[in-house]
Order: C-alpha cells, then sequence, then structure tokens
C-alpha cells in the first residue's frame, strides 16, 4: 500500500441552521412578562414580539418538577430538534420565543411533540395555520392563556377515509 490516498470529500449537511438563542434570565423573564402565552399538552410557548425584522430568537428552559438533570436535557433536547425542524420549514422574524418543557414532552410521539409547537405558534399569533394568510399585526403585548386551538381550514384537514 502506498501512503498516498486521496482526502475524502466531506459532503455539507442539508440541515437548517440553528436560530439566535436566549441565554440571559432577563431575555426570558421579558417574554414571560410581556409576551403571548400558548400551552399545549406538550410544551409552554411563550412569544414576544421585538418589534423589528431581525432573526428569530429562542430559549429553552424545564423545570426541575420534570425530573432530574438527565430527563431535563433529554426534554430540552427534544424540544431543540422539534423547533429547528418546524421553524425551519415555518420561519418566523422579530420574535423572541420561549419553548419551556413539560412532564408529557418526553413521553410524546415526536410528529406529535412537532403538531403542538405549530399550534403553539398558531395559538401566540407568531405563525398562521396551513392554508390561511400572514397576519398584518405584529404580536399584541398582552399575556393571554386559555384560547382555544383555532380550528384547521377545510383545505388543511385530511380527507376522511370511507
Amino acid at each position: 500500500m502506498s501512503g498516498t490516498s486521496q482526502p475524502r470529500a466531506v459532503q455539507p449537511r442539508a440541515v437548517p441552521p440553528d436560530p439566535t438563542r436566549l441565554k440571559r434570565r432577563a431575555e426570558f423573564l421579558r417574554a414571560a412578562a410581556k409576551g403571548r402565552k400558548a400551552p399545549v399538552p406538550g410544551l409552554v410557548l411563550q412569544a414576544l414580539a421585538r418589534g423589528d425584522a431581525g432573526p428569530l430568537r429562542v430559549g429553552f428552559t424545564v423545570t426541575k418538577k420534570v425530573g432530574n438533570a438527565v430527563i431535563r436535557n433529554r426534554t430540552r433536547r427534544r424540544l431543540k430538534e422539534a423547533a429547528r425542524l418546524v421553524l425551519a420549514a415555518q420561519p418566523v422574524l422579530g420574535a423572541d420565543l420561549v419553548l419551556i418543557g413539560r412532564d408529557r414532552t418526553r413521553g410524546r410521539k415526536f410528529a406529535v411533540l412537532q403538531e403542538d409547537l405549530r399550534q403553539a405558534l398558531i395559538r401566540a399569533g407568531v405563525a398562521t395555520a396551513p392554508g390561511t394568510t400572514a397576519p398584518g399585526a405584529t404580536i399584541p403585548e398582552k399575556t393571554i392563556s386559555g384560547a382555544a386551538i383555532p380550528a384547521l381550514p377545510a383545505a388543511a384537514r385530511p380527507p376522511a377515509s370511507p
């Protein structure tokens, strides 16, 4: 064997980049105090419109009620991956999002967790339901919780099976 081996070409990953992260406590508190809250079975979303067209910023948190450090980190990783995939398909600008993991987050099927996040984005006014037009207004600065999840438009519903 000769020592002249060709280096292998590294293929670029077709993975969307992670959004900018919220890391400071003050950023989380601002989203909690001034943003809209959208609880769904798998997570709680807090969304705050910043009033600019800057990139989306996302923060993740899981309370100690969920479990020990290993369980909390696993829950946080599931939230991060769900957010990365959902936000890549449904881009959002000019907002801060805080995703709060619940006890049910780690036990939910991943596809259901992604749908929970999509519904939370719609309820918080950050994204639109499939088949609808984009909203013209920004997110209101009041905290609203307990609102009913909007029904999907007839065009977005799966066909009934015979």
